[in-house]
């Protein structure tokens, strides 16, 4: 699996995040048990980049999630305050 840049995360949506973190997550777990049971890395500084990616791509679910939490408490609080001006 190829790494992927920084742009084309910022682009995906949450849904796609989390399947390309899974995703991530398998590889890795393939190249640690290579390693571990003697053999070598084809790359061995993909299980870095691996890694990396995936720390990104938790920093944007984490991000994004908040973003959503807090639209929707802001559209909660906007409702609250028109019922309560106009009654």
């Amino acid at each position: 699996m190829a790494i992927i840049k920084k742009s084309e995360l910022y682009k995906m949506s949450l849904g796609e995040l989390e399947t390309k973190l899974f995703e991530l997550r398998r590889e890795l777990n393939s190249q640690k048990g290579a390693v571990a049971s003697g053999g070598r890395s084809q790359n061995s500084g993909k299980i870095k980049q691996i890694r990396r990616t995936i720390a990104r791509i938790i920093k944007l679910v984490s991000s994004k999630s908040d973003i959503n939490q807090t639209d929707k408490s802001q559209t909660k609080m906007v409702s609250k305050t028109e019922v309560k001006s106009s009654g």
